[in-house]
């Protein structure tokens, strides 16, 4: 748990005492739905007294606890205080038919509609956007707590340009390292490390049938921890639940598959499994070249490992002098696979780090920043060394011209 969890907690305490029972009509006068999934619809709506327009966010009671739509209005409420996520406006209320708050409209659509509009979206634009969620993400992050639902339906349009984006829907946001059950769906915005809690958990009831017992799991249950209700969950909780933690490792995955979807109007893979092939072929070619870079490594300090497998055992046979040779010798190559053959070398080296298939490897969203400003397209790469050779090349004679006075002072003796 995170410092900020209990100060949320008791927000929403405070905020379950006075909240109060309005008509919706009496308020606001409701322009067009805006969005409508299954934790409810959200509204256009402008304020009858104020005529501002605001959203109104209408969570059906039926489904929706107190507890969580309180959880979310305060997370927007006091902690979204980052310009690129959509904060609540200090309006909530009840109907006999729904919780309802209102927060900042998003009134030129979300980016799902961008992504897969006629027009493709820009190289920049696209650069702009991660440069506004990468902040907002961190933010979030930096107070302790992980989103677990970025998509482009959940970031919403200031402008129709995209310079002015707002991450939203705070519905899955959890603090970090709080226990929550893998919910499994067929999305590549779907972390690889669901799939393996999967495995490690039919495992271990593969191991309690035969009377192997689970001694040495490492499953979140055997280790203890808090689920998102605040339970302790220990070695007496449900053999076949999959719990995983909330990291911030997740929201750099789905940051990462949705810098693919703005680049290409696609997505990578249909779903993080090993079963995909599309995801099959990434995690292959990631694997190479990150076996690539340890040769290399190991190349330049003089000294190569190899890896023996002896009697179900890995270990690491180090040996002096040898690492040289390897280095000398050409490394096999790694074509880039089709799925990402249209990215620059600085695009790679991106996705490399957000789309890790270890999270405690995969990169945090400060450190995209220090991607942006470079192509990442192989079409916008060669335009660039191309204007970059025309302007080397221009510059070659004027110099050879005498210098830029000398050619003004040859075209004013022409004109006279």
């Amino acid at each position: 748990m995170t410092a900020a969890t209990p100060e949320l907690d008791e927000l929403c305490y405070l905020t379950a005492q006075s909240l109060p029972s309005l008509k919706t009509s009496d308020h606001f006068r409701l322009v067009k739905l805006l969005g409508q999934g299954s934790y409810g619809k959200v509204m256009l709506a402008v304020h009858r007294k104020r005529g501002t327009a605001m959203a109104l966010k209408f969570f059906p009671r039926g489904s929706t606890s107190l507890t969580s739509f309180l959880r979310e209005y305060n997370l927007s409420l006091s902690f979204c205080t980052h310009p690129s996520l959509t904060r609540a406006l200090g309006i909530f209320y009840s109907t006999p038919s729904y919780y309802v708050f209102a927060q900042q409209a998003g009134l030129y659509g979300d980016l799902y509609d961008v992504i897969v509009g006629k027009v493709a979206m820009g190289e920049e634009c696209v650069q702009r956007v991660v440069s506004q969620l990468s902040g907002a993400i961190s933010h979030l992050h930096s107070l302790g707590f992980v989103h677990r639902d970025i998509k482009p339906e959940n970031i919403f349009l200031c402008d129709k340009a995209c310079r002015w984006v707002k991450l939203g829907d705070f519905g899955l946001a959890r603090a970090q390292g709080t226990l929550v059950r893998a919910v499994w769906y067929d999305s590549p915005f779907c972390v690889p490390e669901v799939e393996a809690a999967k495995e490690r958990v039919e495992a271990e009831g593969r191991d309690t049938e035969t009377g192997k017992g689970n001694k040495g799991s490492e499953d979140k249950q055997g280790r203890g921890g808090t689920t998102e209700d605040g339970k302790k969950v220990g070695n007496k909780g449900e053999r076949k639940a999959i719990w995983i933690s909330v990291e911030p490792s997740i929201d750099s995955w789905a940051l990462g598959i949705l810098i693919y979807c703005m680049l290409t109007g696609c997505f990578p893979w249909e779903e993080t499994t090993a079963d995909d092939p599309g995801y099959k072929k990434y995690k292959a070619w990631f694997e190479r070249e990150a076996d690539r870079e340890e040769r290399n490594s190991h190349g330049k300090q003089g000294e190569w490992k190899e890896r023996k497998e002896a009697k179900g055992k890995t270990e690491d046979i180090v040996r002096p002098g040898e690492g040289k040779k390897q280095s000398d010798e050409a490394l096999e190559p790694n074509p880039v696979i089709s799925l990402f053959a249209a990215f620059s070398p600085l695009a790679l080296a991106l996705f490399r780090q957000v789309l890790n298939p270890d999270p405690k490897r995969r990169a945090v969203p400060d450190e995209v920043l220090g991607y942006l400003g470079g192509a990442w397209l192989l079409e916008t790469e060669k335009e660039e060394k191309r204007r970059m050779r025309e302007a080397e090349e221009e510059a070659r004679k004027i110099s050879e011209g005498g210098g830029m006075g000398e050619v003004k002072e040859r075209e004013s003796r022409r004109e006279r």
